[in-house]
């Protein structure tokens, strides 16, 4: 299911992405120097950016690792991001090795990296779409031939809403994809927040949508309203230093990263 239809020429490195200051953030080298100027801007304003990358990293593998503990055989990820092992794959694949795994992205360079997030185990399957979580019913169809809907699925949108602004509609974006998924499946979510510190994610926030990311970061109520209608897994909505550290191999994470985590199930 890999979209073949990658060319360099599709790479605009005349703005920066969020997928590349990501990276950035987490030490990668798939950036260029638009998004090594941007990133830095976002550092001077939060100069724990990088630490929070890392950290929502982690939220990423612990949830996976619980869902997968708990019998989730697949898993559909949309913001995955340029490749850093381990990838969700790995995590849940170890676990339980005929586990599948959609991964969909609207950065062309990740396409680029699409081989190293091919690597499945013999056993079960990984694919990769270029999509926007804008479109979540090109995102739907493309699952659909991987993925089985009559059976739980788990959706992965860790660090991704907070750059889906307010005007293209993120909660009925969730609803949308959460009303195709079969009782039994979980939403694994992590955002931003200016909870502790609004002028700080205002200049951040401000960088992003200069670069023409329409980014917004949103307050705990904000972000608890994604989780309406569905069964919370303990300990609910957390900051992310708290939520089942023990799974984690990260120790010491600081408790004032300002990224609120939740991992619930669809009943």
């Amino acid at each position: 299911m890999r979209d073949s239809g990658f060319s360099a020429a599709e790479i605009d490195t005349s703005k920066p992405h969020s997928a590349r200051m990501y990276d950035y953030f987490l030490g990668g080298k798939d950036n260029y120097p638009v998004d090594w100027e941007a990133a830095e801007k976002v550092i001077s304003f939060f100069p724990n950016v990088e630490e929070m990358a890392r950290v929502n990293r982690d939220f990423m593998h612990r949830a996976s690792r619980l869902l997968a503990e708990r019998g989730i055989r697949q898993f559909l990820d949309i913001g995955t991001g340029i490749p850093t092992e381990p990838n969700l794959h790995q995590i849940v694949q170890a676990i339980t090795p005929s586990a599948r795994v959609l991964y969909a992205d609207n950065d062309p360079i990740v396409l680029r990296h699409a081989e190293a997030l091919l690597h499945s185990t013999p056993e079960g399957s990984t694919a990769y779409i270029q999509a926007d979580v804008r479109e979540p019913r090109k995102i739907l169809t493309a699952a659909k031939e991987l993925l089985d809907f009559e059976q739980p699925i788990a959706l992965s949108l860790v660090a991704l809403l907070h750059l889906v602004a307010d005007e293209d509609h993120p909660y009925q974006i969730v609803a949308e994809l959460l009303d195709s998924l079969a009782a039994g499946s979980y939403v694994a979510l992590s955002h931003a927040t200016g909870d502790f510190d609004p002028e700080a994610w205002e200049r951040v926030v401000e960088v992003y949508r200069k670069g023409g990311t329409p980014a917004q970061v949103r307050s705990r109520i904000e972000f608890t309203r994604f989780f309406e209608g569905l069964e919370l897994v303990d300990p609910g909505i957390e900051l992310a230093a708290h939520w089942h550290p023990e799974l984690g191999k990260q120790r010491g994470q600081s408790e004032q990263i300002p990224l609120y985590v939740g991992v619930a199930r669809k009943p």
